[in-house]
């Protein structure tokens, strides 16, 4: 079939052509479309030949018996079947929720896996009748437009909107497996180049997230002493290089997210420099240690909580909030975070 391009319609294409052209696809068939659709085979026909006036290209190769997609109508296929297929989710979860009170977070991956979803069981204990939705991404939100109630998020101060909510602070420390210290020694700063560091592998290229970074720990805590038989008269600045250098590991591990990070150290895989609220539980539990206590980083990065205008008032969301900040307040406690309330606007 030849159709012509020389006047491309722009206007949108009907919802109901696409799931034609969707289930025709996807069965290769149009009678078991069809039947799928419980429409008559010739109406499911007749919307692909619509479908197809419209795109202005042969979606189909009709043969006798079967029928096989055109170039043009895999391309369709791959749009069409993920946009459709998002469309019937969401459409699940209004039917599922209407009705029902829910509330609606978006924040990152590891901060969901490490904080925030162990201690759900405990909202859902006490508010049953509430449903969360949670949307771990590393993309920002707009709170303005978006389907979503409130945003937990890690940034400087600077950064944040104002109303936003200081959940806790953080400092970076070492931690590694309780069997990975019983093989090696771990008493000085020294002692880390005889054993693998686990660091954020994209913390370089991210403004403050360097604060993340081994070299800034040691820049922190590396003393700049000459190694035995260094020339006398070194400078400063040239016995710091060198103590940095004889610091340099076996071996690095890098991963993208933090949970990664500390499931490497939770299985002895090397030392990884923590954030402190992410990992309190697992050294209040053995799980971890922190060899090195008197040895923790202040960060610039906060954590923080911040609410849609147009949610604030409802009571599921102020009761997930109020449940929030009590857990807030107990890992501040963890972790002696004793904010200077001259830079707090909002504190629970």
């Amino acid at each position: 079939m030849q159709l012509s391009a020389r006047h491309p319609r722009t206007r949108p294409i009907p919802a109901g052509h696409l799931r034609a052209f969707e289930a025709v696809a996807r069965h290769l068939n149009f009678r078991a479309a069809a039947e799928e659709l419980s429409l008559t085979q010739s109406a499911v026909s007749r919307q692909i030949q619509a479908l197809e006036d419209e795109v202005g290209t042969a979606l189909f190769l009709r043969h006798t018996r079967a029928v096989e997609l055109t170039s043009a109508g895999a391309q369709l296929l791959r749009a069409a079947g993920a946009a459709l297929e998002r469309i019937d989710a969401a459409v699940r979860q209004i039917r599922q929720s209407a009705g029902r009170r829910s509330v609606a977070i978006t924040t990152w991956a590891s901060f969901a896996s490490m904080w925030l979803i162990p201690r759900l069981e405990a909202f859902q204990r006490e508010h049953p009748d509430i449903d969360i939705r949670i949307d771990a991404s590393d993309a920002a939100v707009d709170l303005a437009t978006a389907d979503v109630d409130l945003a937990l998020r890690y940034a400087v101060p600077s950064a944040m909107p104002a109303g936003a909510i200081r959940l806790f602070g953080e400092q970076l420390t070492p931690v590694a497996s309780p069997w990975l210290l019983k093989e090696h020694r771990l008493a000085k700063v020294d002692d880390l180049a005889n054993i693998t560091l686990i660091e954020a592998g994209d913390a370089h290229r991210t403004r403050h997230l360097e604060w993340l970074t081994w070299q800034r720990w040691m820049d922190s805590f590396a003393q700049p002493t000459a190694p035995a038989g260094a020339r006398k008269g070194k400078t400063g600045a040239e016995q710091a290089k060198a103590a940095k250098a004889k610091l340099t590991p076996q071996r690095w591990l890098y991963f993208n997210y933090a949970h990664q990070i500390v499931q490497a150290a939770l299985t002895g895989q090397g030392v990884a420099l923590a954030r402190l609220p992410l990992v309190a539980e697992s050294l209040a539990s053995g799980a971890l240690v922190e060899p090195l206590p008197q040895m923790r980083l202040d960060s610039p990065l906060v954590y923080w909580l911040v609410v849609a205008p147009r949610s604030a008032m409802r009571p599921e969301v102020k009761a997930f909030c109020d449940w929030l900040l009590q857990q807030a307040a107990a890992t501040r406690e963890a972790i002696g975070d004793v904010p200077d309330p001259d830079t707090v606007d909002h504190l629970d």
